[in-house]
């Protein structure tokens, strides 16, 4: 099996669409997963959804390289953001050729926050998108197990779940509850190791996921674990961001080190959900 690899926006963040997919295009990359609206204030907005210039040229680089689009984020619908603002963003990911759309639930209120996921998919599904829920350990949605409540409430058949290494990790989420689910709910999924020792508050948490993760096998996660027990064909999107090397390096170093050391690491290994679940 000839793994896909996907460069995720979060780890050359610094880097517009254009740049981004020419990156990825050398490293040998087969997908990017582009952000195009601001998670933090501080971030850089790349205005695809607005700019129709900025829209032509992303398609036309990814016309010329062959790269494609595995994802978009991010959805992110706290108690101010419903599904139809983010009818942009869907719109874009379907002109940009992307097969997913990343959403979170930072919400409290668990009734709203389901409704809410539940009525993306529905807008999503015209478009050809899956929508798939990302459970960091600091929203709402904090485990893969809150994150299955919400699919089988919902259960609409583009709704899928993101499992993040880091987030899985930092939520101590279950290997046999994950080796359980339905397959079919995994569509790929977010590689990268991180320090073994856990953040004890929020903003070590956060500074952990935005700037210092680790490439896999340098860290404390249990990477092949976990992705043994997800289907074994789907893409690996790297999301790797580690500000210090990258300064010292340059994102497109960056970038190729990347995929050089996780195909390393994972590529050798007979990664099986099969022999997982047996």
């Amino acid at each position: 099996m000839t793994r896909e690899y996907s460069l995720a926006h979060l780890t050359v963040l610094a880097l517009p669409p254009t740049e981004m997919i020419d990156v990825a295009a050398r490293a040998g990359y087969q997908y990017v997963g582009l952000r195009l609206n601001r998670v933090t204030p501080a971030e850089p907005l790349y205005p695809l959804m607005t700019d129709r210039g900025s829209m032509r040229d992303a398609k036309a680089r990814l016309a010329a390289t062959g790269v494609r689009v595995l994802d978009v984020e991010l959805a992110r619908m706290d108690p101010e953001h419903d599904p139809q603002s983010y009818i942009p963003l869907l719109e874009a990911a379907a002109e940009l050729g992307a097969r997913y759309v990343i959403t979170q639930l930072p919400d409290p209120d668990r009734a709203r926050a389901t409704e809410r996921f539940g009525a993306i998919c529905e807008r999503a599904a015209p478009l050809g998108l899956g929508i798939d829920l990302e459970f960091p350990s600091w929203t709402q949605t904090p485990d893969l197990a809150e994150a299955t409540r919400i699919l089988r409430a919902v259960r609409q058949p583009n709704a899928g779940i993101l499992v993040d290494m880091l987030h899985f990790d930092r939520s101590n989420s279950s290997l046999d509850l994950l080796k359980a689910l339905p397959r079919e709910w995994f569509r790929f999924a977010h590689v990268c190791d991180a320090p073994a020792e856990k953040p004890t508050s929020l903003e070590g948490l956060i500074h952990t996921a935005r700037s210092e993760r680790q490439f896999p096998g340098d860290g404390g996660i249990d990477v092949r674990g976990i992705l043994a027990c997800l289907p074994p064909d789907i893409p690996y999107a790297l999301e790797i961001p580690g500000d210090t090397l990258a300064a010292k390096v340059g994102l497109a170093e960056y970038a190729r080190l990347a995929l050089k050391r996780t195909q390393e690491h994972l590529d050798t290994v007979g990664v099986s959900a099969d022999t997982a679940r047996g």
